[in-house]
């Protein structure tokens, strides 16, 4: 396999099952991913998940971390950083309204905003996956100054049209839309077919 990796951050917004999910569905189709998890991120999995540290994110996510490689967000040197190393893209999610101010305005202050702005001004494919409800007008900019730099704003507000039964149905209904972003075929859902 020589794909490139992708690079996922998780950060401090609500919506850690998407992030796990997404990690989970890369781990086990063996995707190179280059993972990043904030500060605020990890409260946030140990609060949404029970999840406190790298060996519990591994196994939530099935335990074949083969493919990922984990690095310190707070390492601003580290490879993400750097235009000269090749992705696929970077996807944020869920990502806070922070980090979307951050990217917005040019800001990084840390690894996860450094490797969005890098992904950015290399032109490759950024997805921001943002929770936040409702969205105040300086959200509103912000995601519009984000897109016009090129992001792909995809909120995780799940569709119900696939009947979904379960929490996991409506978490499963965005990550899909997250790998169809990145050009994975890996499929999760039952897609619209049409009436």
């Amino acid at each position: 396999m020589n794909r490139l990796p992708v690079i996922l951050a998780i950060t401090g917004a609500s919506g850690a099952p998407y992030g796990v999910r997404l990690l989970e569905m890369l781990a086990v189709h063996h995707v190179p991913t280059w993972l990043l998890v904030s500060s605020h991120g990890w409260r946030l999995l140990a609060e949404e998940c029970g999840i406190t540290d790298d060996r519990a994110l591994k196994k939530a996510t099935g335990g074949e971390w083969t493919s990922v490689r984990v690095f310190d967000d707070t390492d601003r040197g580290a490879e993400p950083a750097s235009g000269s190393a090749k992705t696929t893209g970077m996807v944020i999610c869920p990502c806070s309204m922070g980090t979307v101010a951050a990217i917005a305005h040019g800001t990084s202050r840390s690894l996860i905003e450094r490797a969005a702005d890098v992904v950015l001004k290399e032109r490759r494919t950024l997805i921001l996956v943002p929770r936040e409800t409702p969205l105040s007008l300086v959200h509103l900019r912000n995601l519009s100054l984000a897109t016009e730099a090129g992001a792909v704003v995809l909120p995780a507000a799940p569709g119900f049209y696939h009947k979904p039964q379960q929490v996991r149905d409506l978490v499963d209904f965005v990550v899909q839309r997250v790998l169809d972003h990145l050009g994975l075929d890996i499929n999760l859902v039952k897609r619209w077919e049409g009436k």
